[in-house]
């Protein structure tokens, strides 16, 4: 029997935010053992931990249909789910993940867990060309004339990459009908795993929501390296204030799917060129359960 747990991350309401899988001691699983745990749970993304030992936490992330390399909500449901659970109590931790090492810290109120921080992978950024402006609105179910022009419509990842479409304010972004098939075929088209859709909300804050239905996920709640990405990609256009080498931000999304959620982003910078991106969340256990692999398979 296999103990798993379901936590909602970047919210402390429960029913709110990103759903994600944790598996503590998935040390015997197989690959195959680990993609079906994933799936018969259906949330967005389950974590699994093959190892824990001298500071060091080897993970892997895996959709209902497919392994990732990192996943940001549920590293901070992980995180919340260790200091929870005794297992972690503010010390040095980092994660061992496809996207390399990813460094946790604990935030503590009255010496409670409250809140998690990861240090994302660095940022890397891609152009989109403008001519795909058009075919982007069409996979939206909106005009082209409703992206934003001021802001940056590009490529760019922390760990997972996406094409972040910027557009006019969040009335169109709660409007979206979007065109899943479309939205695989680009996906796959331009080599990103979603399609994350951004609006302005203030000088440093956004909403937002991400389709990646080629990861098997048409709609993702609250999409922490995502997040991370897309103010690293402002901050590196001059979108973003920056005071004495720092920038932070605030990134509301979930309210589509009624499941909203908040992620805080606080990013490092030299000179224009950003050098740390960190994500925090909060997170709140939903449910825990315990499951046995139907049949085993070749480690992978």
């Amino acid at each position: 029997m296999i103990a798993y747990c379901e936590v909602s991350a970047f919210t402390d309401t429960p029913g709110h935010g990103n759903r994600a899988g944790v598996v503590l001691d998935a040390a015997h699983l197989t690959r195959q053992d680990m993609q079906a745990l994933a799936a018969m749970l259906d949330a967005p993304e389950t974590v699994f931990v093959l190892g824990h030992a001298d500071g060091l936490a080897r993970v892997r992330y895996f959709t209902p249909t497919q392994e990732v390399d990192f996943c940001g909500h549920a590293t901070v449901a992980l995180g919340l789910t260790l200091a929870q659970a005794g297992l972690w109590r503010g010390e040095a931790l980092a994660l061992d993940t496809l996207a390399g090492r990813i460094p946790l810290r604990l935030e503590c109120r009255a010496g409670v867990p409250w809140r998690v921080w990861m240090q994302q992978p660095a940022p890397q950024y891609r152009v989109v060309p403008p001519t795909l402006r058009g075919e982007l609105a069409d996979s939206l179910g909106i005009d082209a004339r409703m992206i934003h022009r001021g802001l940056p419509m590009a490529a760019a990842s922390t760990g997972l990459w996406s094409v972040f479409v910027p557009l006019l304010d969040a009335l169109i972004l709660d409007g979206l009908e979007p065109d899943f098939p479309r939205i695989h075929a680009l996906t796959e088209a331009l080599g990103v795993g979603s399609i994350y859709a951004y609006a302005p909300m203030g000088v440093n804050r956004f909403a937002a929501r991400d389709f990646a239905p080629a990861l098997g996920i048409p709609e993702d709640p609250v999409t922490g390296s995502s997040g991370g990405a897309l103010m690293a990609l402002l901050a590196s256009q001059g979108r973003l204030p920056v005071r004495q080498g720092r920038a932070c931000g605030m990134i509301y999304q979930g309210h589509a799917l009624g499941t909203p959620g908040e992620i805080e982003v606080e990013l490092e910078l030299t000179g224009e060129k950003v050098t740390a991106v960190h994500v925090g969340g909060q997170a709140t256990l939903e449910r825990e359960g315990q499951w046995t692999p139907r049949r085993s398979g070749v480690r992978s």
